[in-house]
């Protein structure tokens, strides 16, 4: 998983344990899949490169299938799929456009598929795409007023907004438009190309638990709606 705190999918606890949405479907996903899993954290921008130097064998960090991607790793069929969102200053009157975000400072964290996006899209027009190691140092950024909006999964900027710092700021303005090339066909686990016994074990767990009610069981803790999405 990735180091950065990323709740409500996977976050420390008081006590150093890492808890979330994510956390516990590893565990039940590997308890179907008859693995054996060591929840590992890593730096996010090296989390690739652990995969295929073999210092890790799965990522399960809210990792996006896309093209770019399986050019490297392969991935297993998806576990999750949400929109992508963008979040502002409360009454600043933009919206989650190209036009809306003209002239504004956008914060992205760095090696994901938002920072893409945001390049492609909002880079000819925007003041400044602004890149950070990590999604929670954008949104700090944000509370501070440093800058005018930061773009990342709809349900990881939902729970800031029910932070206090977010609460007090913050406030949707949408969801971007769609462009699955670059965002990706949902979320899947990250494997090695040549571990396809192991890709098969990862989809039967994902199967499984989504058969047997685990997966709901566990999301219904978390969201008041279907994660697994279209």
């Amino acid at each position: 998983i990735a180091a950065e705190p990323y709740p409500p999918f996977a976050s420390p606890d008081a006590s150093g344990n890492w808890v979330g949405w994510e956390v516990e479907i590893i565990g039940a996903v590997c308890a179907e899949a008859k693995l054996e899993c060591v929840v590992t954290p890593v730096a996010w921008d090296g989390i690739i490169p652990a995969l295929t130097a073999k210092k890790i064998d799965a990522i399960m960090a809210s990792m996006s299938i896309t093209e770019e991607r399986m050019k490297t790793i392969d991935f297993s069929k998806k576990y999750y799929n949400t929109p992508t969102g963008i979040v502002g200053a409360k009454g600043a009157a933009f919206d989650a456009t190209p036009e809306g975000l003209k002239g504004k400072i956008l914060g992205v964290q760095v090696s994901t598929v938002h920072a893409d996006y945001a390049k492609k899209y909002f880079g000819p027009v925007a003041a400044e795409i602004k890149e950070y190691q990590t999604q929670d140092e954008a949104n700090q950024d944000l509370a501070a007023g440093r800058i005018d909006a930061t773009q990342a999964d709809s349900i990881a900027l939902g729970d800031f907004l029910k932070s206090d710092a977010g609460k007090a700021c913050c406030e949707s303005k949408g969801n971007v438009a769609d462009d699955a090339a670059i965002l990706g066909a949902g979320v899947g686990v990250g494997l090695r190309k040549e571990d396809t016994a192991l890709k098969d074990q990862f989809n039967a767990g994902i199967d499984a638990v989504r058969a047997n009610g685990k997966y709901d069981e566990i999301s219904k803790k978390y969201f008041d709606f279907d994660i697994f999405g279209g």
